[in-house]
């Protein structure tokens, strides 16, 4: 009779053997948690089961999740259980179709050049006019849309990260645990340098000061909180009323990293550069995990699949060209 196995045991040493790994894994360490609460909580005993772990996927504190929220999250348990099966050879692995495949990522909002225009306009009106504050929003944001970090890069950013004089800023343990180091528009460097100079006649700079600092009371110097940033972006975007074109509730900052990527492939395009070949270097400024990200945009962004149906049809009239 095999010994009974500790769940939360087991999941802390899961995580720890894909942190090694270089995992940062914050999302599924959440879930994970939940789901041993879970089993704890209804009394499992003996080897995991498919229903258990069904049942954990259904539960839903508002009662409003769909079967595609109900297979992402049984989708966290899959690696762990197939992990599991070493110690306890009679968990059950669950099929990835109870719930039916899960949902893919959906086309987000590719903002037009004015509509960043627009934005940043808006952050440079915030109050206290011409203070640090409008001018902490409008360089972040305008930075994410130049150079297509991910929010939460942008605001890890350290000042000796952003080397201004070598027109580079060093991006570092991102989400996949790997730094990298972009090159900067001269464009974006002049703004960047205006912010440093305001910034350092409040904050002045240390090793671990961070680019973007927090402007009021205690706050002043601290880094900037995602939830704060996210807040003052909702209080712009409901100002600017713009017509949302993507398939989220609403556009969202995220959406200008994809708008940087798509107006990239769409130049290229333009430029007749062979995408293909050009790929690799996207998806390593990008810091994607596998090349198959970056590749999504091709199918997944409505601007650019018209560029690629445009090019299939002139790739026909030239092949039925031939024919004649």
């Amino acid at each position: 009779m095999s010994t009974p196995i500790d769940l939360r045991a087991k999941v802390d040493d899961y995580l720890a053997e894909r942190r090694r790994l270089g995992f940062k894994l914050r999302n599924m360490a959440l879930a994970l948690a939940s789901f041993a609460s879970y089993a704890e909580h209804v009394g499992h005993q003996g080897p995991l089961t498919t229903d258990v772990m069904a049942d954990w996927s259904r539960l839903d504190k508002a009662q409003g999740h769909s079967l595609g929220t109900s297979a992402r999250r049984l989708k966290v348990l899959r690696p762990f259980t197939r992990w599991l099966r070493q110690f306890e050879p009679r968990t059950e692995v669950p099929d990835a179709s109870i719930f039916g495949p899960v949902p893919g990522r959906v086309a987000p909002h590719i903002y037009r050049e004015a509509e960043i225009v627009e934005l940043l306009a808006a952050a440079r009106g915030l109050n206290p006019q011409g203070g640090l504050r409008p001018a902490t929003f409008e360089t972040l944001f305008g930075l994410i849309a130049s150079a297509g970090l991910r929010v939460s890069e942008a605001l890890s950013l350290l000042d000796t990260d952003v080397d201004l004089s070598d027109s580079t800023l060093m991006v570092r343990q991102t989400k996949f645990a790997k730094s990298r180091l972009l090159p900067l528009h001269p464009s974006t460097v002049e703004v960047l340098i205006r912010y440093r100079q305001l910034r350092s006649r409040q904050v002045p700079a240390t090793a671990d000061t961070p680019f973007f600092v927090g402007t009021r009371g205690r706050r002043l110097g601290q880094p900037l909180s995602d939830r704060q940033v996210h807040r003052v972006f909702n209080e712009l975007r409901g100002q600017l009323s713009w017509v949302n074109r993507g398939a989220h509730d609403n556009p969202r900052i995220h959406d200008l990293r994809h708008s940087f990527a798509v107006r990239r492939l769409m130049l290229w395009h333009e430029q007749g550069i062979d995408v293909d070949q050009a790929m690799l270097a996207l998806s390593t400024y990008l810091g994607h995990a596998k090349i198959s990200n970056t590749y999504w945009y091709l199918t997944g962004v409505p601007e650019l699949m018209a560029l690629a149906g445009s090019k299939f049809e002139r790739f026909v009239e030239a092949a039925e060209a031939d024919d004649e």
